[in-house]
C-alpha cells in the first residue's frame, strides 16, 4: 500500500477533527421531556397502570430522553420506572402524605448528571408549609426542582417540575407568580428549564404571568426547528379523528437554554395513548 502524502493525511485529519467535533457537540445536547403519566387508579379499565407501564417506559427508551419531568405518578408508578429505568435516578416528594400522594418527580440518567441540590415547594400563601393550599385550589400543589451538573460540559443547570391545580383559576395565576419568584430566587442567572401540566392554556392569566418579561420563554415557540406532531396535549386515551382538547403541558426555558426541535410525541397502541396526556419533548442545548 502506497503511504499517504502529507497533504492528503492533513485532510483527513482535519475531516476527523470535524467528525469528533460535531459528535461532541451533539452529546453535549439534553432531550427534555414532561409527561403527566395520569395516576393509579382503578375505573381506568383497560387504560389503567398495570397495562400501560411497559409502554410508558418503551416509549421514554425509544426517544432517548435524558431527563424528564412526571407529573401525577403516585408512589408505586415511581417505583415501577425506577425498576424499568435502572439507569435513571430521580428526585421528589408527595404532594400530601400517603401511597396515592402524587409526585412532581424529576428523573434524569445517573451516569449522565451529577444531582448537586434538590428541594420542593408548595403553591400556597405558606409555599414552605407540607400539604398547605390555598385560594380556589382543590388540591394541595407543588413544584420540585433540582440542580444538576452535566458530567459532560461540566455545565450547570436547574430543572423545575410541577403541576398547576386543575380547578381554581386564582390558584393557578398565583402559582405562575410564585413559580416564576422561585425560579429567580433559587436559579438566579443559571440555564433553568421549567417542565409541567399547567392547566392552563397560552390564552389564560397564568400563562402570561409565566411569559411576563421574557424571562422564561415557550419552548415550542423558539425551537430552531419547525414543531413537530400536534400542538395540543390534554389527549384522553383514545386516538380519535376530533382534534385534541387543549395545550397544557409546557416546556419553558430562559435566555441561558437554546432550543434545538420541539415535539408533541403521539405514540398509540391498538388506538390508545399511553396517557390521557401526550410527552412533550424538547432537544436543548446549554447556551456557554
Amino acid at each position: 500500500m502506497k503511504m499517504l502524502n502529507k497533504t492528503a493525511l492533513s485532510r483527513a485529519v482535519m475531516v476527523f477533527a470535524a467528525i469528533l467535533s460535531v459528535a461532541a457537540a451533539m452529546a453535549q445536547n439534553m432531550r427534555v421531556m414532561s409527561y403527566n403519566v395520569r395516576y393509579k387508579n382503578t375505573i381506568d379499565s383497560i387504560n389503567g397502570w398495570e397495562f400501560r407501564k411497559g409502554n410508558v417506559v418503551g416509549l421514554i427508551k425509544y426517544h432517548k430522553v435524558d431527563i424528564f419531568g412526571t407529573q401525577e405518578g403516585n408512589t408505586e408508578q415511581l417505583a415501577d420506572l425506577e425498576k424499568s429505568l435502572p439507569e435513571f435516578k430521580w428526585y421528589g416528594v408527595p404532594r400530601v402524605a400517603g401511597k396515592n400522594g402524587e409526585f412532581t418527580a424529576i428523573f434524569y440518567i445517573k451516569e449522565r448528571y451529577t444531582l448537586l441540590d434538590s428541594g420542593t415547594f408548595w403553591f400556597s400563601e405558606t409555599p414552605f408549609v407540607k400539604e398547605s393550599k390555598s385560594w380556589d385550589a382543590m388540591y394541595p400543589r407543588i413544584a420540585s426542582w433540582c440542580k444538576f451538573k452535566d458530567k459532560k460540559s461540566g455545565q450547570v443547570f436547574f430543572l423545575f417540575n410541577t403541576h398547576f391545580d386543575h380547578r381554581g383559576e386564582i390558584a393557578r395565576q398565583k402559582s405562575a407568580e410564585i413559580i416564576r419568584q422561585q425560579v429567580e430566587l433559587i436559579a438566579k442567572k443559571a440555564p433553568v428549564i421549567v417542565t409541567g401540566d399547567f392547566n392552563s392554556v397560552e390564552t389564560s392569566k397564568a400563562y402570561k404571568t409565566i411569559v411576563e418579561g421574557g424571562q422564561l420563554k415557550d419552548a415550542l415557540h423558539i425551537s430552531e426547528t419547525p414543531h413537530y406532531g400536534p400542538v395540543n396535549t390534554s389527549s384522553g386515551f383514545a386516538v380519535s379523528s376530533k382534534p385534541i382538547r387543549a395545550r397544557i403541558d409546557f416546556i419553558f426555558v430562559n435566555d441561558k437554554v437554546k432550543v434545538l426541535q420541539h415535539a408533541t410525541i403521539t405514540d398509540q397502541q391498538e388506538a390508545r395513548y399511553y396517557s390521557d396526556h401526550l410527552p412533550v419533548v424538547a432537544e436543548v442545548k446549554l447556551v456557554k
